[in-house]
């Protein structure tokens, strides 16, 4: 009988896997099957605290040659392999509206354009596609021919690798729908993604010496020439911005440094035991949250990956599934994956960077969906599209998943977009509300589980 590792090996091979990656799952394998769990336990590290703050970053107008020169040679690179569907969507996550007509990818696009425009610098965008995202994205990007830098591409390929089952670890069948039989392999493949493109080595032929990374559903992740020239100028070869967490981010990831080494970790709640979790969302002891924005040394990471064999060991994260997400009764899985973010404890030098929260306005749920279509935010072509807060601390959203947690649920319980929410502390829906137009929320609201409700138009929610 052939062994998991053997087939799985097979079907990446016969699926085109660059060697890079199918070094990277073998290694995650032999690591899964000899039992590892990827869990990070709390008594082996310590809360980190940033070595560095933006807000002490010079300012100073002298400095604007050495940051516009800093940003010449920075290459964006943004996530864009997700669909969504934890929020009921079929297409990519970032041609999801989100302001007025405007997508995640739009106003990332936008952003980088005026930044291009304002400082007269490069700055291309390359966008880490998946296969399920590819076609729809590029699609999207005709409406801006002027986006290329060079020859350059717009976006590149993330790997994809199969789904395990849980009780053997051998590829699962599943014939009603093969694609279900595919996972992409965690962020972390942007590694050997870009090694196994020849990305790495054209970027750095054209004069590219660090990248800033992030998520396409961060809109606060914009490339800033501050940190730029403090990346430039600081000779290390990772940093990773941290900003102040919130109750939206109680399991939102976080670094910590590990008492064996002192080494920074990104630890995030697929690698921490249930019964730790308490500790995990514990504000007090880790009130810095991992924003997923990242600045990285090209030549080191390629020196590195070259060293390596284009493998990275980056930490394993086990994740169980079932084959069809939307259906529990099918088969369990296990997926393999890695996080990108874990690659900061492989840097000797590593940085912390603490950022505000205007630079972390992730969009996991519909609960954040629904804050950044209100008007605590604004985006437009007169702030060179960068989000802006209109409060000093955004209002905390909870809305029932039973009615609430898809998109199409979502606009139907809010045909007129979302309520005023400046003078929100908190909104608590337990029902089933619907919304009318010109509705405000001010202080802390409860709307409690009474059936189908409506709320009339113009109604102020008071607590």
């Amino acid at each position: 009988m052939t062994d998991g590792r053997t087939l799985s090996l097979e079907r990446l091979r016969a699926d085109g896997a660059s060697e890079p990656a199918l070094a990277t799952f073998a290694l995650q394998y032999d690591r899964l099957a000899a039992g590892a769990t990827g869990l990070i336990h709390e008594a082996d590290v310590a809360p980190a605290t940033p070595d560095v703050f933006l807000a002490d970053l010079s300012e100073d107008p002298a400095q604007q040659e050495a940051r516009r020169a800093a940003l010449d040679t920075t290459v964006v690179i943004t996530l864009n392999g997700g669909l969504g569907t934890s929020m009921g969507l079929a297409g990519p996550k970032s041609l999801l509206p989100v302001r007025r007509d405007l997508t995640f990818l739009d106003i990332t696009v936008r952003q980088v354009l005026a930044l291009r425009e304002r400082l007269g610098v490069r700055l291309p965008l390359l966008l880490m596609d998946s296969f399920a995202t590819r076609e729809a994205t590029l699609e999207r990007l005709t409406a801006y021919p002027g986006l290329a830098v060079g020859d350059l591409p717009l976006d590149f390929l993330q790997s994809r690798e199969p789904k395990l089952r849980a009780d053997d670890l051998t590829p699962v069948a599943w014939p009603a729908d093969p694609r279900l039989e595919w996972c992409p392999p965690g962020h972390g493949d942007l590694y050997p993604s870009l090694l196994a493109s020849g990305l790495l080595d054209q970027l750095l032929e054209a004069g590219y010496t660090q990248a800033f990374v992030s998520n396409v559903d961060n809109l606060g992740a914009v490339p800033d020439p501050r940190l730029a020239a403090w990346f430039a100028g600081a000779g290390v070869g990772y940093a990773a911005e941290v900003c102040p967490r919130t109750e939206m981010d109680r399991k939102g990831g976080h670094l910590v440094r590990r008492r064996s080494d002192g080494r920074l970790v990104l630890r995030d709640t697929a690698q921490t035991a249930p019964e730790e979790l308490v500790h995990f969302m514990d504000g007090d002891k880790h009130p810095f949250v991992h924003t997923n924005n990242l600045w990285m040394d090209l030549a080191r990471l390629r020196d590195m990956l070259r060293e390596r064999g284009g493998v990275l060991e980056l930490p394993l994260i086990r994740n169980a599934k079932t084959v069809d997400p939307t259906d529990p009764s099918s088969t369990p899985v296990v997926q393999i994956e890695t996080a990108m973010g874990g690659a900061v404890e492989l840097f000797e030098d590593s940085v912390c960077v603490g950022v505000t929260r205007e630079r972390f306005v992730p969009v996991k749920t519909t609960n954040e969906l629904l804050l950044l279509r209100s008007d605590v935010y604004d985006v437009g072509e007169d702030t060179a599209y960068l989000l802006r807060r209109s409060v000093d601390e955004a209002p905390v959203i909870t809305l029932a998943k039973e009615h609430y947690a898809m998109v199409d649920d979502l606009d139907a319980r809010f045909p007129h977009g979302a309520p005023g929410l400046r003078r929100a502390r908190r909104l608590d829906v337990e029902g089933d509300w619907t919304f009318g137009a010109d509705v405000e929320v001010v202080g802390q609201v409860v709307l409690a589980d009474e059936g189908p409700s409506q709320v009339p138009d113009g109604t102020v929610l008071t607590g």
